[in-house]
């Protein structure tokens, strides 16, 4: 009995899930790093915005992750590219909430 899980559909399938994740999660100008200190439950909440089932594994967030710390270097590097442009960096806010700065 093969274990589905470890299999090269199971394989496949998360590969485009973090596929589709990463451009959703780029469009919005969220880093990796920000992505994997978001909480889990923020994370599922952000995978069912960009419609897809959240990830049960922390090894496809790391994969998301990957994928957006490399479109990153892919931009700066050819930012005349259309497809080095963000469209819905506004929306950045609804899951990355900038720290606070207490009264002094």
């Amino acid at each position: 009995m093969t274990d589905y899980a470890h299999s090269d559909t199971a394989a496949k399938s998360r590969a485009q899930k973090a596929l589709r994740l990463a451009g959703y999660v780029w469009e919005r100008g969220i880093t990796g790093p920000e992505l994997l200190a978001l909480p889990s439950a923020t994370r599922r909440k952000l995978a069912r915005a960009a419609d897809t089932n959240p990830p049960s594994t922390e090894e496809t967030w790391a994969t998301v992750a990957r994928m957006l710390s490399d479109k990153d270097e892919w931009a700066a590097r050819h930012p005349e590219h259309p497809s080095a442009r963000r469209a819905h960096t506004d929306e950045k806010l609804m899951w990355v909430k900038p720290p606070i700065t207490p009264w002094p």
